[in-house]
């Protein structure tokens, strides 16, 4: 049985157009770029919180998600969440903070 020219074209085009379809981010999930983009925010905002006398930041989790930033953990006081809320609010590409952070 021969195969004719334009069948095979429209079969590696039905075949390109899959497979490229595989390759797409699905709703909800980030990028390479995104992560790596988040992945460099989380480690300014822990690098702030280190360097900054009144956090703790071994008591602070930082997790980001598409430039959204959650503090968590137990934290000493309300002024230290506060001041971490601030130093995190000032770093480039955080487009919000949520302080789900604990007072003990």
């Amino acid at each position: 049985m021969k195969l004719s020219r334009e069948y095979l074209t429209a079969l590696f085009l039905a075949l390109g157009l899959i497979l490229m379809g595989g390759c797409t981010v699905a709703s909800g999930q980030k990028s390479a770029g995104e992560f790596v983009d988040d992945s460099v925010i989380s480690t300014q905002v822990k690098t702030a919180l280190i360097k900054d006398d009144t956090v703790r930041a071994s008591e602070i989790n930082v997790e980001t998600y598409k430039g959204e930033v959650q503090l968590t953990g137990y934290v000493s006081s309300r002024a230290a969440a506060n001041r971490a809320v601030e130093l995190t609010r000032q770093i480039k590409g955080v487009t919000s903070v949520r302080d789900d952070m604990q007072i003990r």
